[in-house]
């Protein structure tokens, strides 16, 4: 039976973070995105959220390229076509070449209305379930050892099970030895966002003495195959963010033995049906996974916690608490952390009320489609 749809609001948001966020890529303090609504001729809503930057320095797809793709193609491509559940949009929008996360901003949209029209949480329409989950924080380039340290002891006194480093070449081996002098104990990985290349070889291999979790993409975005060779120099997992969009990329990735570890960020990989194709091959292969953020606002923040309800989503994802990021976010009540850990929502859908006042307040443009 097919879905009941009738529009997409397609609803741009300018919001500033409360610190800037530092990575080898450079600063962001202010992040523009889009909120996608699909609505159905009862008055259901269901939400997603694009997680595309305004430059394309974390892959090709910026602000203005999601709008394009999602204004100009895949809502098109929604209303020609008759969707009965959720996994048909991965389906439907194959014709458009690449561009996942303009596709995930509008499949999380579906599948939040798909669960409130069946009334029950997302996360049991993704078929996860746990109650609770774990979640680690991830800390940009500091402008010094000591704000890191402090940024460190702050975080772990708050409960997060894992902390997160982004590094650089300068800022990596020397950095995360005080670290690991500082916090003998904690869970540690090293974020690199493609910051080396393989010449870089015997300079990793020192990280290896620092028991880190693991080591998350340190060489080229798009590569899988000099990462099978940096792996087997390391006794540090690898694990792949950037070079993965696809079911196929993570089998590639796996037989290459490119990794150990793979992240599985939603909107990276096109979207949930992807993200739990991707989960259940992983869980096949004895591959640990984790969900990674993209400083999602309240709506992806919501998509990622119902992902991670997933079995094999073993290991402590980026899902932190909204205040972490913003002064105020656009759904009620705010996620929040305790200890460590997010209670699963079990209310409809993504499990968290719109703040709508919120949501207007931080718009600056608001364009509708009828299906």
């Amino acid at each position: 039976m097919a879905m009941p749809m009738n529009q997409v609001r397609l609803r741009r948001l300018r919001m500033m973070l409360n610190h800037p966020f530092t990575t080898s890529f450079g600063s962001l303090q202010e992040k523009e995105f889009f909120i996608t609504e699909v609505l159905d001729d009862n008055g259901g809503r269901g939400f997603g959220e694009s997680v595309a930057f305004t430059s394309p320095w974390y892959s090709e797809e910026t602000v203005e390229t999601n709008h394009h793709v999602i204004k100009d193609f895949l809502i098109d491509l929604l209303r020609e076509n008759t969707i009965n559940h959720p996994d048909d949009v991965t389906d439907v929008f194959k014709p458009i070449k690449g561009h996942p996360m303009a596709k995930s901003a509008l499949e999380g949209a579906v599948w939040d209305l798909y669960a409130k029209q069946k009334d029950i949480p997302l996360a049991e329409a993704l078929g996860g379930t746990k109650q609770n989950i774990e979640v680690g924080v991830s800390i940009g380039i500091k402008p010094n050892k000591n704000d890191l340290l402090q940024t460190i002891d702050h975080h772990i006194r708050e409960g997060y099970k894992r902390i997160k480093i982004k590094i650089k070449p300068g800022w990596d081996y020397e950095v995360l030895k005080d670290v690991r002098k500082h916090f003998p104990d904690i869970p540690i990985m090293a974020d690199a966002n493609s910051a080396y290349t393989l010449e870089d070889i015997d300079h990793l291999k020192k990280l290896d003495e620092l028991n880190l979790m693991m080591i998350e993409q340190p060489l080229a975005h798009d590569d899988i195959v000099d990462h099978a060779q940096l792996q087997a120099s390391l006794t540090t997992p690898i694990c792949l963010d950037e070079s993965i969009h696809s079911l196929a990329d993570t089998r590639k990735a796996v037989e290459l033995e490119s990794c150990e570890i793979i992240n599985i960020k939603i909107g990276r990989v096109g979207g949930l049906t992807e993200a739990k194709r991707i989960h259940n091959y992983c869980r096949e292969q004895g591959i640990q996974v984790w969900c990674g953020g993209m400083l999602e606002a309240g709506v992806g923040r919501a998509h990622n916690i119902a992902l991670t309800t997933l079995p094999q989503f073993v290991l402590p994802g980026d899902t932190a608490g909204s205040s972490l990021y913003w002064n105020q976010d656009i759904i009620t009540p705010e996620v929040t952390v305790s200890n460590g850990m997010i209670t699963v929502p079990d209310k409809p859908g993504i499990g968290y009320f719109i703040d709508d006042d919120a949501l207007e307040s931080f718009s600056v443009s608001v364009e509708t489609f009828y299906l």
